[in-house]
């Protein structure tokens, strides 16, 4: 499975974008509304719980451990097999895909949602209905992932 974040909006303190699956280039599925924490350049250092991770491509895996599964395994009883983890990502350790509504609920995580606000007029940033979309999205990709399947995502900077 192979997912893509397009990155359309870069503020101060947010990053607003959406989630597409893109495993079928002929059958791209529009899947969330994103929300991360703001862009930081080369030459600024990394800000803990306040820089987005670096464009790229990267692999997630299901994370069985630390304190935000046990919380989501309560939250979403019929569905957690453990949390979306983006792995591999320079200089971030436990970058996660989870329900969050703006860029207080992230540290470098993306947050997914049905709804989204602009983030030049919220400036932290606002994505609406994110517990409803990761319980839509999440078991398609860890069916893919409990069957062995390579789930990667990548992140494009659009803006």
């Amino acid at each position: 499975m192979k997912l893509k974040v397009i990155r359309i909006s870069s503020e101060a303190d947010s990053t607003s974008g959406v989630l597409f699956d893109v495993t079928d280039p002929d059958n791209k599925k529009f899947l969330a509304y994103t929300l991360e924490d703001e862009y930081r350049d080369a030459k600024n250092e990394k800000v803990m719980h306040e820089t987005r991770i670096p464009a790229g491509e990267y692999k997630i895996i299901l994370r069985t451990h630390g304190g935000t599964h046990p919380r989501y395994a309560k939250r979403f009883p019929d569905i957690h097999r453990g949390m979306l983890h983006v792995i591999d990502v320079p200089n971030f350790k436990y970058i996660l895909i989870h329900c969050g509504n703006d860029d207080e609920d992230t540290s470098g995580c993306l947050l997914v949602g049905d709804t989204q606000k602009n983030n030049q007029v919220e400036k932290n940033g606002y994505i609406g209905s994110s517990s409803k979309n990761y319980a839509r999205i999440y078991p398609a990709i860890a069916a893919a992932l409990e069957a062995g399947e390579e789930v990667t995502i990548k992140y494009v900077d659009y803006a």
